[in-house]
């Protein structure tokens, strides 16, 4: 490893990041500057290219923007209105209702939608007032929104999942989205226990029962919007589709649900909705692209092979590796957007992992369990400013009442680290 050169590759980053140059921008500028130094300019320049497009010149890439389109019909299509009504029904009459009301219908549009910001968005808009009517006070009810938001990245389909199979070299998708069932389950508990203790400290009111009538067409009502997890995570792991076809048939049900069932997406509204898709999809690609192209800088620097040296070096006990890991990842997710940090990081510690004996599959799960801690705090937290803008408050506001939800979310990650069966016993069962 030439140190001058990753010198260059670091502080350019940092120093483009620094005065506002796009996140994608930055990784490919300091990506050329770095080569420059090793490689003439001309090949520099067509070697950088040439691994960019090579890098989106995949199949499976082809479901990011078949679940974007499908997440975007669900964010106008009236699923978060019936999927709170729906988890109202479930655990509204406990203490601190509404609050777990939020966590749940959150996991349930962030599985559908495979979005944290539409979770955070969609959610927060319908819950947020009306936990405020209820008592509750607008902080906490922001905080609860932010936090179960990230719970739709773990629990599948997730996007970012398919991102880090890309990047590990074709770990399987049916065996990641398999694994996130119980890690984001797990994360919903605690951020429910949460929410319960601090509903009683606070002696925020308990919603009133709903009767069996009420329950039974609040689930008839939800429950097209429900069957969508079953078709697509069915249809993969019973090996009828691919996930990249399963993508599209989201999109196709979907189309169905929003304009045929629930009829509140019309013909004149998805020229909006396909924009809002290619504009998505668009930074998602240029973010893959550039970070494709330094992850192949970084390799041709042998900084994956010296960083896992270094690790070993450090420790041969896996349970130090791994803390140093996660407190790697953890600093970077504040800094850093989901997309990049897997692209980049993945190469350069899936090695030291897999040499521990690390299923990547495991590891993929802890990866972006821990990345969704980011998305929560400043300065680059995109659901944390979503969640504040939605419920209308500062997010010096919202810091304490986070603040235990933090804790038990990074409780979450250090189980799902340490306990690998939590994400490798459903993968197991199904035998992918």
């Amino acid at each position: 490893m030439e140190f001058l050169d990753v010198g260059i590759l670091v502080f350019s980053f940092l120093l483009l990041l620094a005065i506002g140059v796009p996140i994608a921008y930055s990784i490919g500028i300091s990506s050329l500057f770095t080569m420059l130094v090793s490689i003439p300019m001309m090949p520099s320049i067509t070697t950088l290219a040439q691994r960019m497009a090579t890098a989106l010149d995949s199949f499976a890439l082809l479901a990011i923007p078949f679940f974007i389109l499908a997440g975007q019909l669900m964010n106008r299509g009236g699923i978060a209105e019936r999927l709170i009504d729906f988890a109202k029904v479930l655990v509204g009459r406990l203490p601190g209702g509404l609050a777990f009301v939020n966590i749940l219908a959150c996991m349930l549009f962030g599985a559908i939608s495979g979005s944290a910001v539409a979770a955070a968005s969609a959610i927060g808009g319908f819950m947020i007032n009306r936990m405020e009517k209820e008592g509750y006070s607008r902080p906490f009810s922001a905080a609860v929104n932010i936090t179960s938001a990230t719970t739709g990245l773990i629990i599948p389909p997730s996007n970012i999942l398919i991102i880090y199979s890309l990047a590990s070299g074709g770990v399987s998708i049916a065996a990641l989205f398999v694994a996130g069932y119980l890690p984001g389950l797990l994360v919903g508990v605690f951020l429910m226990s949460i929410a319960g203790v601090w509903a009683y400290v606070k002696k925020y009111p308990v919603g009133e029962a709903a009767g069996l009538k009420t329950a039974f067409f609040k689930l008839l009502d939800a429950l097209p919007s429900l069957l969508m997890l079953f078709i697509v995570i069915g249809g993969i792991v019973g090996g009828i589709f691919t996930a990249t076809e399963a993508s599209a048939i989201a999109v196709v049900y979907t189309l169905v649900l929003s304009m045929g069932i629930y009829r509140q997406v019309k013909v004149r509204d998805l020229p909006d909705v396909l924009l809002e898709t290619v504009k998505t999809t668009s930074i998602v690609m240029l973010l893959i692209g550039t970070s494709m192209g330094m992850s192949w800088v970084m390799s041709f620097e042998n900084i994956p092979q010296d960083v896992s040296n270094f690790l070993l070096g450090v420790s041969d006990n896996e349970f130090v590796v791994l803390l140093i890991i996660n407190l790697i990842l953890l600093f970077v997710g504040v800094f850093m957007d989901m997309t990049p940090a897997v692209l980049i990081f993945t190469p350069i510690f899936l090695p030291v992992v897999t040499n521990m004996g690390m299923d990547p599959v495991h590891f993929g799960v802890v990866m972006v369990l821990n990345l969704c801690i980011g998305l929560c705090t400043p300065p680059v937290g995109s659901v944390l400013f979503v969640g504040c803008g939605v419920a209308k408050t500062s997010i010096e506001k919202v810091i304490k009442p986070l603040m235990p939800l933090f804790i038990v979310m990074i409780l979450a990650l250090l189980l799902v680290t340490y306990f690998p069966q939590i994400s490798l016993w459903l993968p197991g069962k199904f035998g992918l």
